[in-house]
């Protein structure tokens, strides 16, 4: 583990390479899961405030689920997610073709609304864990991203750079960079160590 001002980052990913392969995994992180995605205090208000704006891609069985149970959760004393539709896809999950899209995110790159996603999911694969005031980042490497992963490999894509934007979304444009310049030193000293 390494730290970048209060954040505790995995040594995960120093190294890892990742780039998001939907031809391959179908969006299967936004349907397969124990809960719906985990949400900032800030953004059930968000969710609420978008759904008007997003109901036209929703299924229908997505809708009756939104109008029984909300958009958000509270899975556990302060812990909220997304509702899913039958304990298995979040109820913002749109499909183009057999892909598990977020209409959330459709209607953003659309203009209609200014919130992208959830950042649990912008983050995704890294999970962000809080014990008390730590914050820790870790690398969640699941079987449904094996694809991922290889295809980040082929292309020469670290995980690191592949997740900027959200990171810099969470953290902010300096914080990214101290990450990178630390996470560059180490890596040369991994390298260095590996070579004697």
């Amino acid at each position: 583990m390494f730290a970048v001002d209060d954040i505790l980052i995995s040594n995960d990913l120093l190294d890892a390479e990742f780039s998001c392969n939907l031809g391959a995994c179908l969006g299967g992180c936004c349907v397969q899961g124990e809960a719906g995605a985990p949400l900032e205090a800030d953004e059930r208000a968000q969710l609420e405030a978008v759904l008007p704006r997003v109901r036209k891609y929703l299924s229908p069985e997505a809708l009756r689920t939104i109008d029984e149970k909300g958009v958000w959760e509270e899975i556990e004393p302060e812990h909220y997610v997304t509702t899913c539709v039958d304990n298995a896809e979040c109820v913002f999950v749109m499909y183009e073709g057999p892909v598990a899209k977020c209409a959330i995110q459709k209607a953003y790159q659309e203009g209609r609304v200014d919130f992208p996603k959830p950042i649990s999911c912008h983050l995704y694969p890294i999970r962000v864990q809080r014990y008390g005031d730590i914050e820790v980042l870790n690398y969640e490497q699941i079987a449904l991203c094996d694809p991922g992963r290889k295809y980040g490999a082929r292309c020469g894509v670290d995980l690191a750079d592949y997740l900027r934007e959200p990171l810099i979304r969470k953290y902010g444009e300096a914080w990214y960079e101290q990450f990178q310049e630390i996470r560059r030193a180490r890596k040369e000293i991994v390298f260095d160590v590996v070579r004697e």
